[in-house]
């Protein structure tokens, strides 16, 4: 039997505006102890009236034209009724019929060695604005908290097409979600925090030899919850594909659309409920807050340059490497800082005075080998040493001129990996400049002659040996040497300088 995966996701991104949706609470509650940025509005207090908040709708529109959405003339808010201890009014004020964003197509690249479709587009068929419910702690003894700090916070619910094959495109998505939430500056989109919230829509669909469809209604879907990581994403759909291709080689498909969750230490789906549809909400419009024109307010919103367009202008503008340039602009502080490192070492290089050509032919030249040093000390060495010791871009105390000035020295030769990889954390812990630890610490390499001569003859005449060996022709022996060098320097001496100044003790 041939069965393809049909998938589709609903993903709720939560807004970094400063007050929540309809009141002017603090939006800032989950840093806060649990029921302290709550009002008679966001509790859901009788006679209290909602104030949509502009940030959160301008943030809304903002988002919707990123993900290549229509705005339309006129949205509105209505009640979705359901009664659980989470939603203190009762009802969630959200949007039904009339969203703020429809019908727009995001492309993605899909960077998995099995995948069938490299690059793919996934439609986007609404994103509509939201008050998030409260945050229920289910606790060991059988009774649950609720911490209210997260009522009211403003959501972005986007619903894909079910356009999607297999995980690997459904996790590819939420990475480039991510990154464009992030961009346009709308939410940190940390799917671990709680910014960014996915659940999974899957169903399987008979397939032809052919490729065709043998029916082109969708079967009943099964609806995955409780996915906190892409990673948890991509191996929930992976499980539940297998589950349901075993339902079908049994001939008990699916009968109704149906809600499981997603048991990450077990690594399978459980099943939880029948799965509502719109008419158990009861959506009606909302009395309370009167419905939008939007035709003036989508004019206004400005877009700032998209991860894609800043992946191919990175790759055009210094050769970075495509991975290299994924994982910088998936964080727009990095991206900023590399861009700002990148134009302090252009202008060291335009003002050495043995330069010979024009600024660009200069530029040109030396362009990629310094995005390459650049960008790998930056990502492979830098971002480790921040994880090891907990610092964010927010926090980080080295600025892109002094890691550009850091990069010199490497580009230089003036200090050596193992020095450089000692001078990088003395930067992180302290923000000191980097040429000051080289001199404090005693980490350049040594070039002078007149400093590595007394050594080289020492290290000659304690190895005889290695002296007769290199002078009877085993010319290999000078690279044992100058390891020898390298150790009673502190791999310091400078090993072009070194390797000559060996050469000429042993040929004379």
């Amino acid at each position: 039997m041939n069965l393809i995966p049909v998938i589709g996701l609903e993903i709720h991104v939560q807004l970094k505006t400063k007050s929540k949706m309809f009141c002017a609470c603090s939006n800032q509650g989950e840093y806060e102890a649990p029921n302290v940025t709550i009002c008679p509005v966001c509790t859901g207090q009788p006679g209290t009236l909602p104030t949509l908040n502009a940030a959160a709708l301008r943030m809304g529109l903002k988002a919707g034209k990123a993900l290549g959405c229509r705005i339309p003339d006129r949205a509105k808010f209505d009640r979705k009724n359901y009664f659980y201890p989470d939603l203190p009014k009762g009802y969630q004020i959200s949007q039904f019929d009339l969203p703020v964003a429809i019908d727009g197509t995001l492309e993605i690249e899909v960077h998995d060695k099995d995948a069938t479709r490299p690059v793919a587009k996934i439609g986007i068929i609404r994103a509509h604005l939201e008050e998030d419910a409260a945050k229920l702690t289910h606790l060991e003894s059988g009774t649950s908290t609720v911490d209210y700090n997260r009522a009211g916070t403003p959501l972005l619910e986007i619903v894909t097409a079910p356009d999607f094959t297999s995980p690997a495109e459904a996790k590819a998505f939420l990475t480039e979600l991510r990154a464009i939430m992030r961009t346009i500056g709308v939410s940190d989109a940390d799917m671990e925090k709680g910014h960014l919230r996915c659940d999974a829509n899957i169903s399987l669909r008979r397939m032809e030899d052919d490729g065709t469809p043998q029916d082109k209604t969708l079967n009943p879907k099964v609806e995955v919850k409780n996915l906190n990581s892409f990673r948890s994403v991509e191996r929930a759909l992976e499980y539940e594909i297998m589950r349901q291709e075993k339902l079908y080689l049994s001939n008990t498909p699916p009968a109704t659309d149906s809600t499981r969750g997603w048991n990450d230490a077990k690594g399978m789906t459980v099943e939880q409920r029948s799965k509502e549809s719109a008419k158990d909400y009861r959506y009606f419009p909302e009395p309370d807050l009167p419905a939008l024109d939007l035709t003036a307010l989508r004019d206004e919103v400005v877009l700032p340059e998209l991860p894609v367009a800043k992946r191919a202008r990175l790759a055009l503008e210094y050769g970075l490497a495509p991975a290299d340039a994924r994982t910088l602009v998936e964080d727009p502080l990095a991206v900023d800082f590399f861009e700002n490192a990148m134009s302090e070492l252009r202008a060291w290089l335009e003002a050495l005075p043995e330069n010979e050509g024009t600024r660009e032919e200069l530029w040109d030249e030396n362009k990629t080998k310094l995005a390459k040093l650049a960008s790998g000390w930056f990502i492979s060495k830098l971002w480790g040493l921040m994880a090891e010791t907990h610092v964010t871009m927010k926090n980080l105390k080295i600025d892109p001129e002094n890691f550009a000035e850091f990069i010199t020295l490497v580009y230089t030769n003036k200090v050596n990996s193992t020095s450089a990889q000692k001078i990088l954390a003395s930067m992180l812990e302290l923000g000191k400049d980097p040429s000051q630890v080289m001199e404090d610490e005693g980490l350049g390499q040594i070039a002078d002659t007149d400093t590595l001569a007394p050594i080289v003859e020492r290290i000659v005449r304690e190895n005889p040996k290695m002296a007769d060996d290199y002078r009877a022709g085993k010319v290999q022996v000078l690279k044992s040497l100058l390891g020898l060098m390298m150790k009673a320097t502190e791999g310091r001496a400078h090993p072009k300088v070194t390797e000559e100044l060996l050469k000429l003790h042993l040929e004379h």
